[in-house]
């Protein structure tokens, strides 16, 4: 097949038109424009247990377990990498980090930030060309100020919030991005605290789903939050201040609520804004919990957490929430991905998703209607400490660790928290990864293949 270059992508798309192209699951949508809002919302380091409707005994989540039961739960919906550029890269391209541009936060060769590339079609672009408002708040992480990687110039009309994740590590920062513009916050020089970022954040998004409604644009908006991740920093540790917890523990837990409250925050402004029943709302996180408090539990059940392939640096809360559209109250077991995200809500727009992507619409799960498509394998590596690969097929998960690391292989419908290592026991499925992992990944020129850990060219949908 021949491949097609992102400027004509982009002809094709315009050319194509939508109406044709939406499905008859996804039309359940705004009258005056026939295609649903979409809004992304992403807490940073959030443990697939932080929330209620996850398990979580001492948090607070009021707002994420109310769409929980006005939508559907899902128990198996993975991340696109176990740390933040890649996770997003993921996200953005449709493609796993075997594919995807950005595969770390750092070069693997000592280049530093790697940005996406002009040549990268990003879901916001894929949205913005039939007729979709884009924005984005919070973390980007993707490019650096004058890269090809900057937010404005990979599809969002409108962007505030942090280019640089390291940056993102304080709450309290010096300057902020609108669009391509440095925005100085007043009072946080220094060691002087004024503007807490992750509330201008919500403030920002708030204004930007009131000026696409009142243009008569569907939107999509993505709510990159900061929080929880470290710094603990919270301008208030309500409704925890008399729990005989640490600070840490306090400020952690009250950053989790505060996003719980902007949540609802958004909810309640669709419901002003009378879109609440035109627009599917997806709250995730980008990766496993990096806080191993044991109070939290934050990992529940699955072991691992940031920065480890297995289940619980991988493995995301995900909560979607359509009226009418995504079955409420429903917990589902369906395994997907962030990859899949990009020709998800393509097809919930009427778009095609470029044809060199990994993703697979998860439209049939989320509506229940129709068949839905499943991936042979699921793929992840991973560039820091020791070189790392996952592979998921069907109930089976292998991880491998070191260039010449020997094979786990893990039974997750029997042992989901990866407690027993059989690959002694089932040498025809550990033969059957390995060879898909000689295939499973393309070169890079800043994440090389090292010696052990597969190459060559990659397949499609993997």
């Amino acid at each position: 097949m021949r491949r097609v270059d992102r400027r004509e992508f982009l002809r094709m798309l315009g050319a194509a038109g939508t109406g044709a192209l939406l499905s008859r699951g996804a039309r359940a949508a705004s009258p005056a424009t026939g295609k649903p809002n979409i809004i992304w919302i992403m807490a940073d380091d959030l443990g697939y247990a932080d929330l209620g409707c996850y398990g979580q005994q001492h948090i607070r989540t009021p707002n994420v377990d109310k769409l929980a039961r006005e939508g559907t739960r899902f128990t198996q919906c993975y991340a696109g990498s176990t740390v933040c550029a890649p996770s997003r890269s993921v996200l953005m391209t449709g493609r796993h980090t075997g594919h995807t541009t950005v595969r770390g936060n750092f070069s693997a060769i000592g280049k530093g930030r790697v940005p996406l590339e002009a040549k990268d079609v990003t879901v916001a672009e894929v949205l913005g060309r039939c007729g979709y408002a884009t924005g984005i708040v919070g973390k980007w992480g993707l490019g650096e100020p004058r890269t090809t990687g900057v937010p404005n110039r990979q599809g969002f009309d409108f962007w505030f919030g942090y280019l640089n994740q390291r940056n993102a590590h304080s709450y309290y920062p010096p300057y902020l991005w609108r669009n391509e513009e440095k925005v100085v916050l007043e009072g946080n020089a220094g060691s002087k605290r004024g503007q807490y970022s992750h509330d201008l954040m919500t403030t920002e998004a708030l204004g930007f789903l009131r000026r696409s409604v009142k243009a008569g644009k569907p939107f999509f908006l993505y709510g990159a939050y900061t929080i929880p991740h470290g710094k603990y920093e919270v301008p208030g540790d309500a409704p925890y201040t008399d729990k005989p917890w640490s600070t840490k523990l306090k400020n952690y837990a009250a950053m989790v609520t505060r996003l719980d409250g902007d949540v609802g925050r958004i909810m309640a402004l669709l419901r002003e804004l009378g879109v609440d029943g035109e627009t599917i709302v997806f709250f995730t996180s980008d990766n496993g919990a990096a806080f191993v408090e044991e109070t939290f539990d934050s990992s529940g059940p699955l072991r691992g957490h940031k920065r480890s392939l297995y289940e619980g640096g991988i493995r995301a809360p995900m909560v979607v929430r359509w009226p009418g559209q995504v079955k409420a109250g429903a917990v589902s077991d369906a395994v997907w991905t962030f990859w899949d995200f990009l020709p998800t809500a393509a097809e919930l727009a009427g778009a095609r998703p470029p044809a060199n992507i990994d993703g697979i619409s998860a439209v049939p799960t989320l509506l229940g209607r129709g068949r839905q498509e499943q991936h042979d394998f699921l793929y992840w590596e991973f560039h820091e400490r020791r070189f790392g690969q996952a592979v998921r097929m069907g109930d089976w998960k292998a991880v491998r660790y070191g260039t010449d690391g020997e094979l786990e292989l893990y039974d997750l419908k029997a042992d989901p928290s990866e407690k027993s290592n059989v690959a002694g026991e089932h040498g025809d499925v550990v033969r059957k990864i390995e060879a898909y992992l000689r295939t499973a990944r393309t070169e890079s020129k800043h994440w090389p293949a090292r010696k052990g850990a597969g190459g060559g060219g990659g397949k499609k949908r993997t």
